[in-house]
């Protein structure tokens, strides 16, 4: 079997864009990752399209890949649709992973367009449950009000019913924030160390949706959402695009002036029934990423992992090993998460200040890790990069993400 490389990767700022399509931002994002890897469109054999709303905003259903690729007269290949909420963009990417390893194709495309923002805002919020299990959806309420009780928690006054005014999912993460700050001792402003780190990181980033400074007690002081977590630590709804090609070794072999990264892992799981004591998706498939990498935690120079808010980036830096669980607040505020420090966590920003347009924000991840390894992250640059990770969770199930893609990329 060979060796997968990325050998391009195209995005456009994450944004609200009142005005674009879904299609006319996945056809932007193809021509910068067409011109980035040195390739014509006549150059693809596959190509794996992620897209969630879509349909339930527009009524486009079914063949989302084939339209967006349409206009762009690329067609009579074989096209496949790929929607696996937040995680349906690194899922297309591992699609076409495992396509080329498998011997199928040699250049394929991996793509992901979304378009969220709407003017009708409580639509754009609503749309967020459908990644949970739809038909149980009061018993996902009262799963979150009953592991309330059990905390015994006290949450400050003031706050509104689940899923009022904000996405669902926040009210998850609050939830198992909660949790985390009963079990370890982590704190609110931990969280808001971790939140203005990624602002920093954002605030260098031209393709942030967020791009502005914030200290610590500014994000603490912003508007309360669901306790602990505050409007700056979750992620904002937006619009956006990206892109991959991925190559066989053979191929690569055939291009001038390319400029690879080697996939050394490509690992995707789906959520168990268990409680909140119970074996981590992210525990369970960073060990199944490392092992077929070759390498372990400690090997990583810098991590793309997916907070949508920021309890989101605490929980996943010790569930892929980067530090003992229960200890992601501590390991935050000794600065080891941040540009210049043991392992810099979501340079681009993150989903908190990037973006988060759902089936856009896999690829994102790796267009952030592929610059880094390459040495063009310019400000933001991590000195001496050679291997990256990005962990992107999708939906939600019980008490976890309803699905999760590992990846592993090394510098060639």
């Amino acid at each position: 079997m060979d060796d997968v490389y990325v050998i391009g990767t195209g995005m456009i700022r994450f944004n609200k864009y009142p005005d674009a399509t879904v299609r006319g931002m996945a056809k932007d994002a193809v021509d910068l990752v067409l011109k980035d890897a040195g390739l014509k469109k006549e150059d693809l054999q596959a190509a794996y399209v992620s897209n969630t709303f879509w349909g339930m905003f527009s009524n486009q259903h079914s063949i989302r890949g084939e339209v967006m690729l349409w206009d762009q007269g690329i067609d009579g290949i074989p096209i496949v649709n790929c929607e696996n909420a937040c995680a349906g963009a690194s899922t297309a990417f591992l699609l076409g992973y495992t396509a080329i390893r498998a011997g199928m194709h040699d250049v394929v495309l991996a793509l992901g367009s979304e378009k969220i923002s709407n003017p009708n805002k409580a639509l754009s919020l609503g749309a967020y449950a459908s990644c949970m299990d739809v038909e149980n959806f009061e018993e996902h309420i009262r799963l979150f009000e009953e592991l309330n009780k059990q905390l015994k928690f006290e949450v400050p006054e003031g706050q509104t019913p689940p899923g009022e005014g904000r996405s669902i999912f926040m009210d998850a993460y609050a939830m198992a924030a909660r949790w985390h700050m009963k079990k370890f001792g982590s704190t609110q402003r931990q969280l808001a160390v971790i939140c203005a780190k990624n602002h920093w990181h954002g605030s260098m980033n031209p393709l942030s949706q967020y791009q502005m400074n914030m200290t610590v007690e500014e994000v603490l002081a912003d508007k309360p959402i669901a306790y602990p977590l505050t409007r700056a630590m979750c992620a904002p709804v937006g619009d956006g695009a990206g892109a991959a090609i991925l190559c066989s070794a053979s191929y690569l072999k055939k291009l001038k002036n390319a400029r690879p990264v080697r996939i050394r892992a490509s690992v995707l799981g789906s959520g168990t029934d268990r409680d909140l004591d119970g074996p981590d998706i992210g525990e369970r498939l960073s060990k199944q990423a490392y092992n077929m990498a070759g390498l372990g935690p400690e090997d990583i120079d810098v991590a793309e992992l997916h907070d949508a808010t920021a309890y989101g980036e605490l929980h996943q830096t010790e569930a892929m090993g980067f530090c003992p669980v229960g200890e992601g607040g501590p390991f935050a505020e000794t600065g080891a998460t941040k540009l210049g420090g043991k392992l810099p966590i979501n340079t681009s920003g993150g989903l908190e200040c990037r973006g988060h347009p759902i089936g856009a924000s896999g690829l994102a991840q790796i267009y952030e890790i592929v610059l880094q390894l390459r040495g063009e992250a310019g400000a933001r640059q991590v000195e001496g990069a050679r291997i990256g990770l990005t962990e992107n969770g999708g939906g939600n199930i019980g008490v976890e993400e309803a699905s999760m893609t590992i990846h592993i990329l090394e510098k060639v």
